[in-house]
């Protein structure tokens, strides 16, 4: 008993000391402020650090409000644009294709598909078909697509009218609000990262949604909420164009969904490579120089989250710049951050008829995919 006694103090003992060294004020505070200016005083009330909290249980809000959105308005929205819920076939179980998938390779060479058909004693083609339809399932279908894309472009919308209300707003409980939505956002992405869609720049939008999370939660606590804003309606405004334009590529609305795209990379690259660097960036950077000779640690954390941001947004407006070059020499506007679905040529019916037909002397109709042999 006096074992856990004395172990329980020491914890409480390093967890406060922790706790102070955290929160020192050389770290947070430029010289001559300190955490005694931001206590709630005279109807002043500032932001308290205890109230991020918050913002776990809200993601989870967020989250059942995505589901019933995506579900009841997302779905019939996607069928009044003519899209539809197409079923993907799948492959028959075969434990030797199905290993080789996962362990070596997804588009194996044609001798090494030569040496599987030998193997499973089946036909090279319905090899080749096994991992098509294979290949296929592991990419979304298009209503998913759409149902993602139509949650962001929902979020980002409400946000950037939002944001633009409030930047005109200087009371906290409106700031309050707006911050506890957008971290909540994140966290519910960061939460979703293992079953939304997956693309080639999946590790740039995890570095993305931890440094908005870092940077938020850490402008709340430091009471640099105007600033914190800026940087979340900046980012916001040029988002929900880029999903409307997904949801009209899902549509094959290709006119609107071209138009909304150039509204996109407008928006892009004046918020993200003009008002950001030069703008936000500069009173980050520089201006903060003028009132203080010696930059607390905070300045260089803040910053170099900030500066992630602009080298990922050099990333991005490097893909949109692409993806421009080719709208204007090819007229296509195709994402090469997305795997596309290959297409299934044979239905189910021709597919038996092919089993039951002898396409080469690896063997008989009995030993195709269903084939379990290694």
């Amino acid at each position: 008993m006096v074992f856990l006694t004395a172990t329980s103090e020491s914890m409480a003992y390093i967890l406060k000391t922790l706790n102070s060294w955290f929160w020192w004020e050389n770290i947070w505070m430029p010289i001559n402020c300190t955490w005694a200016d931001f206590v709630d005083r005279e109807g002043l009330v500032f932001p308290k650090p205890h109230q991020l909290y918050a913002t776990i249980p809200y993601a989870f809000v967020l989250l059942i409000i995505r589901f019933f959105s995506e579900r009841y308005v997302a779905i019939p929205l996607a069928k009044a644009l003519g899209i539809k819920n197409v079923r993907r076939v799948k492959p028959q179980p075969n434990p030797v294709l199905e290993s080789y998938f996962r362990e070596c390779s997804r588009q194996p060479s044609q001798s090494e598909i030569k040496g599987l058909a030998k193997k499973c004693n089946c036909t090279v083609h319905l090899v080749e078909k096994w991992f098509r339809r294979r290949r296929n399932l592991e990419i979304p279908t298009v209503l998913r697509k759409f149902q993602e894309a139509f949650w962001r472009f929902s979020f980002y919308l409400t946000s950037s009218i939002v944001g633009f209300i409030f930047l005109y707003d200087t009371l906290l409980p409106s700031q309050y609000w707006y911050y506890m939505a957008e971290i909540g956002f994140y966290w519910s992405l960061i939460f979703t990262l293992g079953i939304d869609i997956k693309r080639k720049d999946f590790m740039a939008h995890v570095v993305h949604h931890l440094a908005a999370i870092g940077l938020m939660s850490g402008s709340w606590c430091g009471n640099y909420v105007r600033l914190g804003t800026l940087v979340i309606f900046v980012h916001d405004t040029a988002d929900f164009w880029l999903e409307a334009a997904k949801m009209f590529n899902y549509a094959r609305w290709e006119k609107t969904c071209n138009i909304l795209f150039i509204i996109f990379s407008i928006a892009f690259f004046i918020t993200r490579m003009i008002l950001f660097p030069f703008w936000i960036l500069r009173a980050t950077l520089y201006q903060p120089t003028y009132y203080s000779t010696t930059p607390v640690i905070a300045y260089f954390l803040f910053n170099g989250m900030l500066l992630t941001l602009q080298g990922l947004h050099l990333y991005w407006g490097y893909l949109i710049f692409k993806i421009l070059k080719r709208f204007v020499f090819l007229k296509d506007l195709k994402d090469d951050r997305s795997d596309e679905e290959e297409e299934d040529s044979l239905t189910d019916t021709e597919e038996e008829s092919t089993k039951s037909g002898t396409k080469n002397s690896s063997g008989s109709s009995k030993h195709l995919l269903s084939s379990s042999h290694h």
